[in-house]
């Protein structure tokens, strides 16, 4: 199962050829939007086209959970350096560790310490 990646624009394109390498399908927001899109344009494209979205936003949380939806994924990172360099090993393993989960649809949240998983639809507890 190969997990089809939006990265947002608050990250660096190169995340898709590290991610290309690591065996996923990733396309960056600017080589298919626009790059002022807001985020539910971002939200509704990742999800009628079948990616997950890859991001440091944290709207796209609050944007699940007030919608209730059930696609797209979303794996966010919440940690100082979102520098492939500094990330890429540690994004990569978790990727292919929660890909089932990613491709049933998932929040999953990222930091310097854990990770966490919460599956969608979220609910508001």
């Amino acid at each position: 199962m190969t997990l089809h990646i939006l990265i947002d624009m608050n990250l660096s394109p190169s995340w898709v050829e590290v991610l290309h390498q690591a065996g996923f399908e990733a396309e960056h927001w600017f080589r298919v939007g626009a790059a002022n899109a807001p985020d539910s344009v971002l939200f509704s494209w990742a999800s009628k086209n079948g990616y997950i979205v890859f991001t440091h936003d944290l709207d796209f949380g609050a944007l699940l959970a007030a919608t209730h939806a059930v696609s797209p994924s979303v794996f966010q990172i919440r940690t100082d350096d979102v520098s492939p360099e500094s990330l890429a090993p540690r994004a990569v393993d978790l990727l292919h560790r929660f890909t089932p989960q990613l491709a049933s649809g998932a929040l999953v949240v990222v930091d310097e310490m854990r990770e966490r998983v919460r599956i969608l639809p979220l609910e508001n507890n």
